[in-house]
């Protein structure tokens, strides 16, 4: 079928109940979180985030919100995903000059935005390090890394599935070594050889392209797929992706607070 995220021992263990304990970001836990299939969502990517959605998970933009965002959300209740890009250079970010000119391609269709030669794992590895530092330095439990599909894309390099699939893994270890969950963005040929290295998917607009049910291994390994449609309305598509398990919701664009969940 297919249709178109060192405390004295008494507040440790509080904290732990509550699902926010540093223990989790601080690689302890035996397993890292993963969300379930069927977990509700917010996702904010534009300015400061709205506190006020009743879900469980939040993602939100690593750079644009401070550990105090992170800690009203866990004092909340919520577990918090860091958004960061991993696929593209943003020249509006503040270690965008940290980047050399050899691993900048094309445009990728964002203002600012370029992709990035993923075959420099010596160079982006680093950098993606410092990134995913600065996500558990904030306090968040997970990451998002964007533009993890850029071999099926003109990015000014000659990508293959291989350099993707090597990227991915790195990324994915980097996340776990710093006790972060992380997700698989996008990328859905590869879903079959990455489910067991990500511990959860964010996917845009399957329903659209009528690929949801190639999400379905991240289901069938209890791991949430946080899914939005931008274009498609709730009625031409919430059926279906609650019947495959998808956490689906419609967004607009620009990803501010708006959200319709199915």
């Amino acid at each position: 079928m297919t249709c178109r995220r060192a405390l004295a021992p008494l507040l440790a263990a509080v904290l732990l109940l509550s699902g926010c304990s540093s223990a989790a970001r601080d690689g302890a836990d035996p397993e890292p979180w993963r969300p379930r299939p069927g977990t509700a969502w917010q996702w904010q990517l534009d300015g400061r985030v709205d506190p006020r959605v009743d879900v469980p998970v939040y993602d939100i933009d690593g750079f644009e919100n401070r550990a105090s965002d992170v800690a009203r959300l866990h004092k909340d209740g919520r577990r918090v995903i860091c958004y960061v890009n991993a696929g593209a250079w943003e020249s509006f970010r503040p270690d965008s000059g940290d980047f050399p000119a050899s691993v900048l391609g094309r445009p990728n269709g964002w203002k600012g935005e370029r992709w990035l030669d993923i075959r420099r794992l010596d160079v982006l590895r680093p950098l993606m390090a410092a990134r995913f530092d600065m996500c558990r330095g904030k306090g968040f439990d997970a990451v998002e890394p964007d533009l993890l599909d850029g071999y099926l894309n003109r990015t000014g390099f000659p990508l293959t599935a291989r350099d993707q699939l090597a990227f991915n893994r790195m990324i994915a270890r980097l996340a776990h070594d710093r006790g972060l969950s992380v997700g698989l963005k996008n990328d859905l040929p590869q879903i079959p050889r990455l489910v067991d290295d990500f511990d959860f998917a964010v996917n845009e607009e399957c329903a659209q392209y009528k690929e949801c049910a190639e999400l379905t291994p991240f289901v069938k390994a209890g791991k949430a797929v946080l899914h939005v449609e931008y274009a498609v309305p709730n009625e031409e598509f919430c059926d279906c992706t609650r019947r495959l398990g998808l956490s689906s919701m419609r967004k607009r664009l620009d990803l501010d607070a708006w959200r319709r969940p199915c």
